[in-house]
């Protein structure tokens, strides 16, 4: 039997961060649920950098379906989480549902899978990073720190079930860090 992975996110969810994990659990054989605040159509965005701007900029990407809602999530009935970033979990920590559904994969240590901005949710529930490392996009090195973990200046970070990525480019090696827990 194929393995149950959740993803959660929200709508402003970064496309390349959703759809890869998403496709890459699917072609493993895993049976796969996307939940956000309500089942719905969300819309993803694209960030991206161009030459003579400080930052990254966003611009509409995709939609994507969420065929689940976090408060009809069970945590205990998966084996692993994705966390994608973008502008998603800066509201969607705020969600009544994210902190118990969060803290569920690391209290049980389950697989999770966090990249760029995943780290802003961990933020909500900072007793989960203590004495924790990894990486995400240097603009949440603060929120990593403030909740006692340690940032690590990597692409890449693995630490015990926690594999985080600084951003959409490390996808790959996220995904192939990832299914190995999951395999294990």
């Amino acid at each position: 039997m194929g393995k149950n992975i959740l993803i959660i996110a929200g709508d402003a969810v970064e496309a390349l961060e959703i759809y890869y994990p998403y496709y890459r659990c699917l072609e493993a054989g895993y049976h796969v649920t996307i939940a956000a605040p309500s089942v719905k159509k969300m819309q993803t965005v694209c960030h991206d950098f161009v030459d003579g701007v400080d930052t990254y900029i966003e611009r509409p990407a995709y939609g994507i379906e969420a065929n689940a809602a976090f408060a009809d999530i069970d945590p205990a009935k998966f084996d692993g989480l994705i966390i994608p970033g973008g502008r998603a979990p800066e509201y969607i920590r705020l969600n009544e549902h994210v902190p118990a559904l969060v803290s569920h994969f690391f209290e049980a240590n389950k697989p999770i899978a966090a990249v760029c901005h995943a780290a802003q949710i961990f933020a909500t529930i900072p007793e989960v990073l203590k004495g924790r490392e990894l990486t995400a996009y240097i603009a949440c090195k603060p929120e990593v720190q403030v909740a006692g973990g340690t940032y690590i200046d990597a692409n890449l970070h693995s630490d015990g079930n926690l594999v985080s990525g600084h951003a959409w480019p490390d996808l790959p090696g996220l995904m192939r860090e990832f299914i190995k827990k999951i395999e294990a």
